[in-house]
């Protein structure tokens, strides 16, 4: 009998209650309920993890020597289980150098199609290059010297790995001595190169001085016969190397007859950007130059600089000391807030005083320190912390197209590598689809073809058409990294496997919602079984069974509300989800949006990425919305041209904003604040408590307290980042990392305080009752009612209760915060600032990882930060947030080439009865009278 269900029992992984869910399988099944209910520790840290742990039991040895410390989830028993896959928010790699090809492997296949086929042309004249003989080879060598020295080289080895002993071998019996690793070096019997390394092996074939023959030209016989040596030792290849000049490779295989240039042998290597024979010279291959931006720097222009202005380098004395001694000399007032200092003074303390005058100090700039510092240092953590204060600028030479010139200059149908992956993927399908290609080269680039083609369907079918494969992967949302893993794995044609996803509609408009839906149901009917953790409604009216877990967050969730179909689920009045869906609840809207100032920003003639030199009008003063289908200019707009340039104005920000014409109304600003879903913290060790400062507060009282005085503690006793009160054996971690050689490291709990993080001694010392490790623990909102009597750390509290983040620990990891969750923490921090009513927050998709009743939750917040004065201006595709917005900015009508436009800008009602928009169609329903009735609305 076949198994027909995935069965979990007495589930209690972290805030679960005991629940036992029966799944059935080959269906789409909907895990929903409010954000940090246990959605997540049902589908991934207790169904994935186990699939994952049994999968690890069937490796080899090796492997099963680690597995007595791979923390099995905390369940009774789990029946049925396939093979579990997961496609997470937070796989897709940040480094600068993945793209949306290289994650999908599309951009190994070009290389190779390139290096196959592709036309060689000069970098210089563009005209196509064709092979060069032995004599013209010598013709340009005479050219360029005559009487001087010449030494001729046969590269071997070009920047391989490997021993080459049968090479070296070959050389020495012939009598050639070599140049290796850019030293020369006699051979020796048995002469071995370190395996694991690249090397570059030349032999030295002859050395020879010109001579003028008798009829005054000079005498090319020995020279001929050595080019011809060498061209023949190294497959067409020939190092010339003439004293007083630059060494040049000629190729007999791929010269410009014009301008002499040569182009090395076309291999796929030559077309990546992570190897040192395709990559760009001056970024290596990134496409930009990263240098560290004042903006960022200086964490807050409105303190004195050595008063808590200053980000990195303040803890260093050396540095502080030189900037005493420039503003000594300079006369520069340090304790005058930074923003108030004059430009001169500001730009002499970032980059230091004149030429020749920084003898006197030894002072250069801060950001010439943070260089060598970066430059100095040897730790990677170091390395990451540094990185977050800098920005990147174009790439001057190859003008972010991450390549070498030559490389660039190889065509395939008339265009190059780069112009390929910088097509929207939609006309880079159509564009693969009329390649042609005739005779030798059909044969070749057939197979090529057909797997680029297949791969790009696949991602035009998940709603992805507007992205390019040039797409730095850093720069995708959650979703959208989701969706393409998505694709791989449609394209991958399993079956039997269960998927867990977790919120692929994350970044999708409701038009292009239909088409992620499909393709979830595809994976479904080729026989896997789909478990998404979701909140989006279509989503869930579209499953074949959905679980609830709810009832709260937290300590007040973990129970299991329903199991069943979407239709059990709206019938069942204990569901709020299920109250949600059946219009029982609703998030109201305002009766009126809020009147307009009169005072607004303007963007003129913005031409970034798709944008079609549009002018857009943002009101200052109350809440914007811009809306429109994925990859309609919406973040190219408001991220990339409104807030850099505003951070240029204001900050004097490095990034370079998108090509724009002028913009009007910044100066009715104070600040620009982007709040973003990236993470609060890079390392385990930030927190909620660490990021919101109330960290400090924390430690200072503990250190109050009379036992901490008997025993001589001071604040720093109760950090886990410096020895004295921290568990050494973790070094204040709580968790140690087990690395493994083939899989991604396990974190598992440290065995000697057991994931507490401090000695005993640091434990003992308590406050009514709770020890410092009891109190991150705690859910923030458990130790309000605890800290209540320190004002600054309640009102803290408080608002992150207010925004729904109750539910979190205080001490718990900001690696393993949504992006929606590190949002509303930056949202909360800034609510607890003072407010001046002259900021501009910036928002990208807040409502990410909410369920409905998070979102009202949120809009409450959004609407006190408008209330205040401030401008909110939202990037959203959440119809509830839309209809709050006193201002729709709506993008189109299309996304990639077929958007960059304004279809229509007004008041939600206004926007509704807009034809062209694919926003206002959706908009309707909350519009016409028919809808409205029979709805409580929500308070």
């Amino acid at each position: 009998m076949s198994i027909t269900h995935i069965t979990v029992r007495g589930a209690r992984q972290h805030n679960l209650k005991n629940i036992s869910v029966s799944i059935p399988r080959n269906t789409l099944t909907v895990v929903t309920g409010l954000s940090g209910s246990g959605k997540s520790s049902l589908a991934f840290d207790t169904i994935y993890a186990e699939g994952q742990r049994r999968y690890v039991e069937t490796l080899s040895a090796y492997a099963r020597q680690f597995l007595d410390q791979m923390e099995r989830p905390d369940v009774d028993a789990i029946e049925g289980l396939s093979p579990a896959i997961s496609i997470e928010q937070k796989t897709t790699s940040r480094s600068p150098r993945s793209t949306v090809g290289t994650i999908t492997e599309i951009y190994d296949y070009l290389r190779l199609l390139y290096a196959s086929v592709g036309q060689p042309h000069c970098p210089q004249c563009g005209r196509p290059i064709s092979r060069q003989s032995a004599d013209q080879i010598v013709e340009r060598i005479v050219a360029l010297s005559p009487g001087e020295r010449i030494t001729v080289f046969a590269p071997i080895v070009r920047g391989r790995k490997g021993e080459f002993r049968e090479e070296l071998e070959a050389l020495d019996q012939q009598g050639f001595r070599a140049r290796i690793d850019g030293e020369i070096t006699e051979i020796t019997e048995g002469m071995r190169l370190e395996k694991r390394k690249n090397h570059t092996v030349e032999a030295i074939v002859d050395r020879v001085i010109l001579k003028l023959g008798p009829d005054g030209k000079p005498d090319t016989r020995r020279l001929e016969a050595s080019v011809a040596k060498a061209l023949q030792m190294a497959n067409g290849l020939v190092l010339i190397g003439i004293a007083g000049m630059d060494e040049t490779l000629y190729s007999s295989s791929m010269a410009c007859p014009e301008c002499g240039i040569n182009v090395p042998k076309l291999e796929p290597r030559s077309f990546s950007f992570n190897s040192t024979y395709g990559a760009c010279p001056e970024c290596h291959g990134l496409g930009s130059i990263y240098d560290f931006d004042p903006a960022k720097t200086i964490t807050d222009w409105s303190k004195p600089l050595l008063d808590g202005a200053m980000g990195p380098g303040s803890a260093s004395q050396y540095l502080l000391k030189l900037i005493k001694l420039a503003a000594e000399k300079y006369k520069i007032d340090l304790k005058k807030p930074f923003e108030s200092l004059p430009d001169a003074h500001q730009k002499l303390l970032l980059y230091g005083p004149p030429k020749g005058e920084t003898g006197r100090t030894g002072f250069h700039g801060i950001l010439a320190y943070l260089r060598d510092s970066l430059e100095e240092t040897r730790s990677e953590g170091y390395r990451e912390y540094m990185m977050q204060y800098m920005s990147a600028s174009m790439c001057p030479v190859c003008k972010g197209a991450r390549l070498r010139p030559e490389s660039l200059a190889v065509r395939v149908d008339g265009r190059s590598i780069a112009e390929f992956t910088a097509l929207s993927l939609d006309r880079a399908l159509d564009t693969a689809r009329t390649l042609n290609f005739t005779g030798r080269e059909r044969i070749i680039a057939d197979r090529l073809q057909r797997e680029v083609i297949e791969r790009l369907e696949f991602l035009n079918a998940v709603g992805l058409s507007y992205l390019s494969l040039d797409r730095s992967a850093a720069t995708l949302s959650g979703g959208e990294g989701q969706r393409i893993r998505l694709a791989t794995q449609i394209g991958s044609r399993l079956r039997g496997v269960l998927y867990v996803l977790d919120e692929p509609s994350i970044g999708l408009h409701q038009r292009d919602n239909q088409r992620l839906i499909s393709a979830l149901e595809s994976l479904r009917d080729i026989g896997n079984t789909v478990l998404v953790v979701e909140h989006d409604e279509d989503t869930i009216r579209k499953a074949d069974y959905v679980i609830d877990i709810g009832p709260g967050a937290g300590k007040n969730g973990g129970h299991l509300l329903l199991q069943g179909t979407p239709q059990q689920m709206m019938e069942d009045p204990h569901s709020l989800t299920g109250l949600y869906l059946s219009n029982q609840i609703a998030i109201s809207a305002r009766t009126e949006p809020r009147p307009l100032t009169g005072k607004w920003v303007t963007v003129e003639g913005a031409r970034g990425h798709n944008l079609k030199d549009v002018t857009v009008k943002v009101p200052v003063g109350i809440m914007t919305v811009v809306t429109g289908v994925s990859g309609s200019g919406k973040s190219t707009l408001i991220n990339d041209t409104l807030y850099r340039a505003l951070a240029q104005k204001l900050y004097g920000s490095r990034e370079e904003p998108e090509s724009y014409k002028s913009i009007k109304g910044f100066d009715e600003f104070d600040k620009v604040i982007q709040i973003d879903q990236s993470p609060i913290g890079r390392s385990p060790r930030s927190n909620p408590a660490t990021y919101t400062g109330v960290f400090t507060a924390i430690r200072d009282l503990f250190a109050m307290l009379p036992e901490s005085r008997e025993r001589g503690y001071k604040p720093g006793r109760f950090s886990f980042n410096v020895q004295g009160g921290r568990c050494e054996a973790c070094q204040g971690d709580g968790q140690r990392r087990i690395e493994m050689n083939f899989l991604p490291d396990v974190y598992v709990q440290c065995e000697v305080c057991n994931g507490r993080r401090y000695n005993q001694e640091t434990l003992a010392v308590k406050f009514k009752g709770y020890s410092i490790a009891d109190l991150l623990d705690l859910a923030i909102e458990d130790a309000l009612p605890i800290l209540e009597d320190i004002p600054n750390v309640k009102t803290k509290l408080q608002t992150l209760v207010d925004v729904g983040l109750g539910y979190i620990h205080l001490g718990q990891s900001a690696t393993t915060l949504s992006g929606g969750e590190a949002q509303r923490m930056k949202l909360a921090r800034e609510l607890s600032k003072r407010q001046t009513g002259r900021t501009m927050y910036m928002l990208d998709e807040p409502t990410t990882g909410l369920h409905f009743d998070d979102v009202r939750k949120l809009l409450e917040v959004l609407h006190r930060l408008a209330d205040l004065g401030n401008t909110v201006l939202i990037i959203e595709h959440n119809l509830d947030v839309i209809r709050n917005a006193d201002w729709i900015i709506d993008m189109g009508p299309e996304g990639g080439t077929g958007g960059g436009t304004v279809v229509a800008a007004g008041t939600p009602s206004e926007v509704a009865k807009v034809k062209t928009s694919h926003t206002a169609g959706f908009l309707m329903r909350y519009f016409a009278p028919a809808v409205k009735s029979g709805k409580k609305a929500r308070k």
